[in-house]
């Protein structure tokens, strides 16, 4: 069985059932809208798109006037961005960064909701001093246009940047997180204005970069949320059971070791794409949707990482469309969770139920280990099913009610199936790395009771 070091992931919150939350939109899921594209849909088709699904916030890379006005009146918030070519007028003159809120931001609030203004994108690390040098004061002064503009909702918006992860010198293991010391006086500077005026630190974290770079079957599992052996952190007694949280608790690591334990993370990108050129190693679909099915359960489960636990980052998902006119790799232009014609790339349960039940639906099936599969294979997935804090495992302990027959595909069919009920029901939940799946007839037996139809 699993160490009780095993990190935990994909628990289902049950207060207001399994799979939906009390409102139909969640806050912590956001998706990005990118427009470098020239077959996008018209706004307000986008934003109908948006309140048919589950998503309760869009980042929008500047301030599309088209889109914040479609925006007005929905419960979706909107991060608006600063472009990086605008950082030295706004750090040179305050009545710049005045200008720019009065033309892109009084117009639209309260009746839009802006949460977030992103001043440049990833501007420490763009290789030019300049931006990076005159990031605070720019952020500075728009914080100062939105405190003096004589609106309550302006004042609320906090401001903030994105960053990416090669800001960070180390995060393998995730408790040695720190960044790079050549930007650590710049970005100390930018921490102690996000701490004082509550704003998040905004970062892009990739599983899918990571894989790129290492290529391996069990990198692969560790990305994708799926069974694996975990990896282990000296520094904390902790076992990674996934990428994302890892990188999270590195950066979590390296705010902490900053002297910034109170900074807020929000993600600001993270995805994956669907296809790619030859060569690209896990660009296919099955691969996008199980890393984003898989995250978006786990963002549900509200069990957060190991060192920010019990809590859902918010998480922007790259993203809402296809950008065709993306220069690069194919796998640049094919992250899209949507087509321009409205439809689901993939489908990763982001659809809006059309009422809100009060207690998720019965369910007619049961996961259970494929014939063709191992005792290797079931031997890892019973490991990590019984990791989960909501699979009970007991029932197949020595004295429980399906400890017989003592084999490893009868204890793995239990706790398989338990992790698959309690994760959502969803398909991608009973995959297993393909040693699974779903059958309408209950494996229960004897005394023996598989959650399922009738439970």
């Amino acid at each position: 069985m699993a160490s009780s070091g095993r990190i935990f992931l994909m628990v289902a919150v049950l207060q207001c059932g399994f799979f939906f939350f009390c409102t139909s939109s969640q806050s912590f899921v956001g998706v990005n809208y990118g427009q470098v594209a020239d077959n996008l849909p018209p706004p307000e088709t986008t934003v109908q798109l948006l309140k048919s699904t589950t998503i309760g916030k869009i980042r929008l890379y500047g301030a599309d006037q088209g889109m914040l006005s479609a925006l007005a009146g929905t419960q979706i918030s909107a991060v608006i961005g600063v472009a990086n070519g605008d950082i030295p007028s706004f750090a040179g003159d305050p009545a710049s960064a005045s200008r720019w809120v009065s033309a892109n931001v009084l117009p639209y609030v309260p009746s839009t909701s802006i949460s977030v203004i992103s001043v440049g994108n990833e501007a420490l690390s763009s290789g030019d001093p300049a931006v990076a040098s005159q990031l605070l004061p720019a952020m500075r002064n728009l914080r100062s246009a939105l405190d003096s503009s004589g609106s309550a909702s302006a004042a609320s918006i906090m401001v903030s940047s994105v960053h990416s992860m090669v800001i960070l010198s180390q995060s393998d293991p995730p408790s040695s997180g720190a960044f790079h010391s050549d930007i650590v006086p710049a970005l100390h500077d930018v921490l102690d204005f996000l701490h004082t005026t509550g704003s998040p630190f905004m970062i892009n974290p990739y599983p899918f970069f990571a894989y790129r770079s290492d290529p391996r079957p069990e990198t692969l599992a560790f990305c994708l949320f799926q069974p694996n052996a975990g990896r282990f952190d000296p520094g904390t007694k902790i076992t990674y059971t996934n990428m994302f949280d890892a990188q999270l608790d590195a950066i979590r690591s390296a705010l902490n070791s900053a002297g910034f334990p109170g900074v807020e993370i929000v993600i600001a990108e993270t995805g994956w794409p669907y296809r790619g050129d030859q060569g690209e190693a896990g660009t296919t679909v099955e691969n996008a949707k199980a890393f984003n099915g898989n995250l978006i359960s786990h963002l549900r489960s509200m069990v957060g990482t190991p060192l920010m636990p019990g809590k859902s980052v918010d998480t922007y998902i790259f993203a809402l469309y296809d950008e065709d006119l993306k220069p690069g790799p194919t796998s640049e232009r094919s992250f899209g969770l949507f087509r321009p014609d409205l439809t689901m790339t993939y489908d990763v349960g982001l659809k809006a139920p059309t009422t809100a039940p009060a207690a998720p639906a019965p369910s007619s099936s049961w996961c259970v280990p494929k014939k063709e599969a191992t005792d290797e294979e079931l031997q890892e997935n019973l490991d990590y099913a019984c990791g989960q804090t909501a699979v009970d495992c007991r029932p197949i302990q020595p004295g429980g009610a399906c400890y017989e027959p003592n084999t490893i595909r009868s204890h793995a069919a239990y706790a398989m199936n338990q992790l698959f009920q309690v994760a959502g029901r969803n398909p991608w939940n009973c995959d297993f790395r393909q040693s699974a799946a779903l059958t309408s007839q209950n494996p229960s037996y004897d005394g023996c009771v598989f959650t399922g139809s009738g439970s």
